[in-house]
Protein backbone atom coordinates (compact mmCIF):
# COMPACT_ATOMS: atom_id res chain seq x y z
CA UNK A 1 0.00 0.00 0.00
CA UNK A 2 1.33 3.42 -1.04
CA UNK A 3 1.87 6.10 1.89
CA UNK A 4 1.30 9.85 1.22
CA UNK A 5 4.62 10.29 1.00
CA UNK A 6 4.60 8.80 -2.83
CA UNK A 7 2.60 11.37 -3.83
CA UNK A 8 4.62 14.34 -2.93
CA UNK A 9 5.72 14.23 -6.58
CA UNK A 10 3.26 13.83 -10.00
CA UNK A 11 5.12 10.60 -10.43
CA UNK A 12 4.47 8.94 -7.53
CA UNK A 13 0.80 10.24 -7.94
CA UNK A 14 -0.06 8.99 -11.06
CA UNK A 15 1.64 5.88 -10.54
CA UNK A 16 -0.43 5.43 -7.72
CA UNK A 17 -3.73 6.37 -9.11
CA UNK A 18 -2.92 4.17 -12.51
CA UNK A 19 -2.32 1.27 -9.86
CA UNK A 20 -5.72 1.93 -9.00
CA UNK A 21 -4.75 2.89 -5.34
CA UNK A 22 -7.72 4.56 -3.60
CA UNK A 23 -5.70 7.01 -1.28
CA UNK A 24 -3.78 8.65 -4.78
CA UNK A 25 -6.83 9.16 -6.80
CA UNK A 26 -8.18 10.89 -3.48
CA UNK A 27 -4.99 12.84 -3.28
CA UNK A 28 -5.21 14.05 -6.19
CA UNK A 29 -8.69 15.15 -6.13
CA UNK A 30 -7.66 16.86 -2.94
CA UNK A 31 -5.01 19.03 -4.52
CA UNK A 32 -6.81 20.02 -7.59
CA UNK A 33 -10.39 20.25 -7.01
CA UNK A 34 -10.48 23.75 -6.02
CA UNK A 35 -7.91 24.84 -9.23
CA UNK A 36 -10.88 23.08 -11.10
CA UNK A 37 -14.01 24.21 -9.83
CA UNK A 38 -12.47 27.55 -10.43
CA UNK A 39 -12.11 27.16 -13.80
CA UNK A 40 -15.55 25.37 -14.59
CA UNK A 41 -17.06 28.56 -12.55
CA UNK A 42 -14.99 30.78 -15.08
CA UNK A 43 -16.89 28.96 -17.61
CA UNK A 44 -20.66 28.28 -16.24
CA UNK A 45 -22.02 30.43 -14.12
CA UNK A 46 -23.59 28.06 -12.25
CA UNK A 47 -22.29 26.31 -9.45
CA UNK A 48 -24.28 22.98 -9.39
CA UNK A 49 -23.26 22.66 -13.31
CA UNK A 50 -19.50 23.54 -12.44
CA UNK A 51 -19.48 20.93 -9.95
CA UNK A 52 -20.88 18.63 -12.31
CA UNK A 53 -18.33 19.37 -15.03
CA UNK A 54 -15.75 18.98 -12.37
CA UNK A 55 -16.94 15.72 -11.64
CA UNK A 56 -17.00 14.66 -14.77
CA UNK A 57 -13.31 16.54 -15.65
CA UNK A 58 -12.10 14.09 -12.91
CA UNK A 59 -13.72 11.18 -14.32
CA UNK A 60 -12.29 11.98 -17.77
CA UNK A 61 -8.57 12.77 -16.04
CA UNK A 62 -8.44 9.07 -14.49
CA UNK A 63 -9.86 7.05 -17.82
CA UNK A 64 -6.99 9.19 -19.80
CA UNK A 65 -4.46 8.98 -17.00
CA UNK A 66 -2.26 5.80 -19.18
CA UNK A 67 -2.48 8.36 -21.93
CA UNK A 68 -0.32 11.17 -20.19
CA UNK A 69 3.10 11.18 -21.65
CA UNK A 70 4.79 13.63 -19.30
CA UNK A 71 5.48 15.49 -22.25
CA UNK A 72 4.62 18.66 -20.26
CA UNK A 73 2.99 19.58 -16.63
CA UNK A 74 0.78 16.91 -15.48
CA UNK A 75 -1.57 19.99 -14.29
CA UNK A 76 -1.43 21.13 -17.87
CA UNK A 77 -2.21 18.32 -19.14
CA UNK A 78 -4.91 17.71 -16.75
CA UNK A 79 -5.96 21.47 -17.00
CA UNK A 80 -6.75 21.24 -20.74
CA UNK A 81 -9.20 18.39 -20.45
CA UNK A 82 -10.91 20.22 -17.48
CA UNK A 83 -11.58 23.12 -19.72
CA UNK A 84 -12.53 21.04 -22.83
CA UNK A 85 -15.13 19.53 -20.69
CA UNK A 86 -16.63 23.08 -19.62
CA UNK A 87 -16.28 24.25 -23.17
CA UNK A 88 -18.58 20.63 -24.33
CA UNK A 89 -21.05 21.14 -21.57
CA UNK A 90 -21.70 24.68 -23.12
CA UNK A 91 -22.16 23.82 -26.54
CA UNK A 92 -24.41 20.11 -25.39
CA UNK A 93 -26.62 22.20 -23.86
CA UNK A 94 -28.73 24.89 -25.54
CA UNK A 95 -29.49 26.89 -22.19
CA UNK A 96 -25.92 27.37 -21.94
CA UNK A 97 -25.03 28.12 -25.63
CA UNK A 98 -22.63 30.87 -26.63
CA UNK A 99 -24.36 33.83 -28.04
CA UNK A 100 -22.84 36.25 -30.60
CA UNK A 101 -23.75 39.80 -29.77
CA UNK A 102 -24.17 41.42 -32.40
CA UNK A 103 -24.93 45.26 -31.24
CA UNK A 104 -23.33 47.94 -32.84
CA UNK A 105 -19.73 48.88 -31.06
CA UNK A 106 -19.59 51.92 -28.58
CA UNK A 107 -16.38 54.11 -28.15
CA UNK A 108 -15.45 53.71 -24.78
CA UNK A 109 -12.18 54.52 -24.78
CA UNK A 110 -13.15 58.25 -22.49
CA UNK A 111 -13.65 56.12 -19.57
CA UNK A 112 -10.68 56.51 -17.53
CA UNK A 113 -10.43 53.67 -15.20
CA UNK A 114 -7.78 51.93 -13.26
CA UNK A 115 -7.12 48.49 -12.74
CA UNK A 116 -5.07 48.71 -9.42
CA UNK A 117 -8.12 49.66 -7.29
CA UNK A 118 -10.04 45.96 -8.05
CA UNK A 119 -9.11 43.41 -6.39
CA UNK A 120 -8.31 40.10 -8.79
CA UNK A 121 -11.60 38.82 -7.37
CA UNK A 122 -13.80 41.99 -7.99
CA UNK A 123 -12.26 41.44 -11.74
CA UNK A 124 -13.51 38.03 -11.76
CA UNK A 125 -17.03 38.86 -11.25
CA UNK A 126 -17.01 41.42 -13.36
CA UNK A 127 -16.09 38.96 -15.99
CA UNK A 128 -18.28 35.86 -14.68
CA UNK A 129 -21.26 39.11 -15.36
CA UNK A 130 -20.28 38.73 -19.16
CA UNK A 131 -22.75 37.34 -21.92
CA UNK A 132 -21.08 33.49 -21.97
CA UNK A 133 -19.93 34.17 -25.29
CA UNK A 134 -17.85 36.91 -24.28
CA UNK A 135 -16.58 35.02 -21.21
CA UNK A 136 -16.35 32.25 -22.57
CA UNK A 137 -13.46 33.64 -25.54
CA UNK A 138 -12.10 35.97 -22.86
CA UNK A 139 -11.40 33.16 -20.40
CA UNK A 140 -9.71 30.93 -23.04
CA UNK A 141 -8.11 33.88 -24.51
CA UNK A 142 -6.66 36.15 -21.34
CA UNK A 143 -6.48 33.42 -18.78
CA UNK A 144 -6.08 29.89 -20.88
CA UNK A 145 -3.72 31.55 -23.36
CA UNK A 146 -5.33 29.80 -26.53
CA UNK A 147 -4.62 31.70 -29.79
CA UNK A 148 -7.65 32.50 -31.52
CA UNK A 149 -7.30 29.86 -33.55
CA UNK A 150 -7.51 27.04 -30.72
CA UNK A 151 -10.84 28.92 -29.90
CA UNK A 152 -12.56 28.53 -33.02
CA UNK A 153 -11.56 25.31 -33.65
CA UNK A 154 -12.61 24.84 -29.66
CA UNK A 155 -15.99 26.48 -29.97
CA UNK A 156 -17.08 25.41 -33.60
CA UNK A 157 -16.51 29.35 -34.24
CA UNK A 158 -14.84 31.26 -37.00
CA UNK A 159 -11.64 32.98 -35.96
CA UNK A 160 -13.09 36.06 -36.75
CA UNK A 161 -15.86 35.38 -34.42
CA UNK A 162 -13.23 34.66 -31.77
CA UNK A 163 -11.42 37.94 -31.97
CA UNK A 164 -14.96 39.91 -32.00
CA UNK A 165 -16.13 38.37 -29.08
CA UNK A 166 -12.70 39.23 -26.93
CA UNK A 167 -12.88 42.51 -28.68
CA UNK A 168 -16.56 42.66 -27.38
CA UNK A 169 -15.75 41.40 -23.84
CA UNK A 170 -12.38 43.93 -23.14
CA UNK A 171 -14.95 46.96 -23.93
CA UNK A 172 -17.58 45.43 -22.12
CA UNK A 173 -15.15 45.15 -19.39
CA UNK A 174 -13.64 48.45 -19.55
CA UNK A 175 -17.45 49.95 -19.22
CA UNK A 176 -18.21 47.74 -16.04
CA UNK A 177 -14.43 48.98 -14.54
CA UNK A 178 -15.31 52.71 -15.28
CA UNK A 179 -18.86 52.67 -13.90
CA UNK A 180 -17.09 50.96 -11.11
CA UNK A 181 -14.84 54.13 -10.28
CA UNK A 182 -15.28 56.89 -8.23
CA UNK A 183 -16.30 59.99 -9.97
CA UNK A 184 -12.59 61.96 -9.04
CA UNK A 185 -14.08 65.58 -10.87
CA UNK A 186 -16.59 67.41 -9.70
CA UNK A 187 -17.38 70.74 -11.75
CA UNK A 188 -18.09 73.39 -9.07
CA UNK A 189 -18.20 76.35 -11.57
Amino acid sequence: MFNRTNFSTDEGLIKGCLKGDRSAQRHLYDTYSGKFLAICMRYLKDREHAEDVMIESFMKIFEKLPQFQAKGSFEGWMKRIVVTQALMTLRSNRHLMMEVNLEPEFDYSNHHYELTQLEAAELMELVQSLPVGYRTVFNLYAIEGFAHQEIADLLGITESTSKSQLNRARTALKEKIASLQPKTKTNHG
